[in-house]
């Protein structure tokens, strides 16, 4: 098994390519050990080891955040981890971990503004979601109020230097220019 490595506008976060499905849909983050040991046997020994902070899943790839550890340690330890997760063939995710999708729950918009809405998830999904998926993280909706879109941004984009430069100059012009009715874009937890 040959895993690739790619580098991502976070420093802290690194992406891993396993030549593989990873999540047949969504994406799952997993920010403390005790989560992913309850949902993810792949999580859970990303999580072992040292200065491993954050995994982020998606369909073919998987990102980690480390905290003040040096890469140069940690990638040799996740790479095997992730070469004997996939030959072990237990599953990534536990049998119903993930449920259903709980962002949709969580969001928050007008009634009124349903097809507005649509369109910024149109948008998102078929312009922005596939570029930040090339850094190894992922933007999904939040909530629409008084012109403001609100986004949560996930993985590599997950406390990236440049998150803000990219909802303010990429997603918030992409958004301004299909949807008149957005004047701004903000990221939330």
């Amino acid at each position: 098994m040959f895993i690739q490595t790619e580098a991502t506008p976070n420093p802290a976060t690194l992406k891993f390519l396993p030549g593989k499905v990873v999540l047949e849909t969504g994406t799952a983050e997993f920010r403390d050990e005790t989560e992913a040991r309850a949902a993810s046997p792949l999580a859970a020994r990303l999580f072992a080891v040292p200065g491993v902070k954050g995994v982020f899943l998606g369909y073919d790839f998987i990102t980690v955040t480390k905290d003040d550890a040096d890469w140069q340690h940690m990638k040799p330890a996740i790479l095997g981890n992730i070469m004997e997760h996939f030959m072990s063939g237990q599953p990534v995710v536990a049998s119903g971990a993930l449920g259903g999708s709980e962002d949709d729950e969580d969001e928050f918009f007008d009634e009124g503004d349903e097809t507005i809405v649509a369109t910024i998830k149109e948008l998102l999904d078929s312009r922005v979601r596939p570029a930040v998926a090339q850094d190894g993280g992922d933007i999904t909706f939040k909530g629409f109020r008084d012109g403001v879109v609100y986004l949560n941004m996930k993985g590599a984009c997950s406390g990236c230097p440049s998150s803000t430069a990219t909802l303010k100059h990429g997603v918030q012009n992409l958004l301004r220019h299909f949807v008149p009715e957005v004047q701004e874009v903000e990221a939330v937890m």
